[in-house]
């Protein structure tokens, strides 16, 4: 049977497959448009499963911060290849399923799959965009915060995004000093806030390398303990973001900066993703 444009169209328009393919779906199924939905999420899932091994070390960070600033949801959209992942078509795809996450406010990357947009699931979408452009999508780093105030920042290749959470409701000055803090987790990648949020294991293993180290300088065995933990106190002031030399201003540390900003101000929370 005759398959028309419009018919094409609206089933491109529905799965986001290309043109021809949606013509021969169509003639597979006779015009049975459902069928066809069927067929090209068939196909799909035939091209996701046979790409389930690859890496996917491309791709673009999305973020959704509501009005008020006190709510964010942050994830990654990851792809194989650098030029899927600078695509247009690709990176509006990836926006609209951050649109539909902030939304329906979904909390988990499971209850994500089950939003709709334009009455098709995100995990069938992703299933459809596989089979289009053939190449592994995944949906990584889900994140949903809320905080007093929630500073976003986007690194200029995408691929890297973080949230600040600050302890004040946010003015111009917070903004700005909360933005420079996200640069320098962006740039700096500290393990944790402070130290007691560095795990026990982490400390543990810092504590045995300064020890290490200290042996092969041949320091005395009475002095490991000491030197050890002076290293320690090293790696807190290097890892920790709040403890960490303010990259615009070494003479300072974060945690001094943000004080002298407002007084008693600091960040609660902060999440550092990447994608690659």
């Amino acid at each position: 049977m005759a398959i028309t444009a419009a018919e094409v169209n609206k089933l491109r328009q529905e799965t986001g497959a290309g043109m021809m393919d949606c013509k021969k779906a169509l003639e597979e199924a006779n015009g049975n448009f459902e069928e066809a939905v069927v067929i090209l999420r068939k196909k799909g899932m035939k091209v996701s499963a046979n790409r389930a091994d690859r890496e996917t070390k491309e791709g673009v960070v999305i973020i959704r911060t509501n009005a008020e600033n006190n709510h964010a949801i942050i994830f990654g959209i990851s792809c194989e290849t650098d030029f899927v992942a600078k695509n247009e078509e690709f990176i509006n795809f990836a926006n609209s399923i951050g649109n539909a996450a902030q939304s329906a406010n979904a909390a988990t990357v499971a209850e994500l799959m089950e939003v709709n947009i334009d009455g098709v699931k995100i995990s069938d979408r992703l299933i459809d965009y596989t089979g289009k452009i053939g190449e592994k999508i995944t949906v990584m780093h889900y994140n949903n915060i809320s905080g007093d105030s929630i500073v976003p920042y986007i690194h200029s290749n995408a691929k890297l995004g973080v949230l600040v959470v600050l302890n004040a409701a946010q003015t111009d000055a917070n903004l700005m000093a909360g933005k420079d803090v996200a640069m320098q987790i962006a740039a700096m990648n500290p393990v944790a806030l402070d130290k007691d949020g560095v795990s026990a294991d982490m400390v543990e293993r810092e504590i045995e390398i300064g020890k290490d180290m200290a042996r092969q300088e041949g320091k005395p065995e009475a002095m490991i303990e000491k030197i050890a933990m002076g290293r320690l106190n090293k790696f807190y002031q290097d890892n920790t973001l709040l403890n960490q030399s303010f990259i615009k201003d070494g003479s300072m540390n974060v945690a001094q900066m943000l004080d002298k900003t407002q007084k008693d101000l600091t960040v609660t929370k902060f999440l550092r993703i990447s994608v690659g």
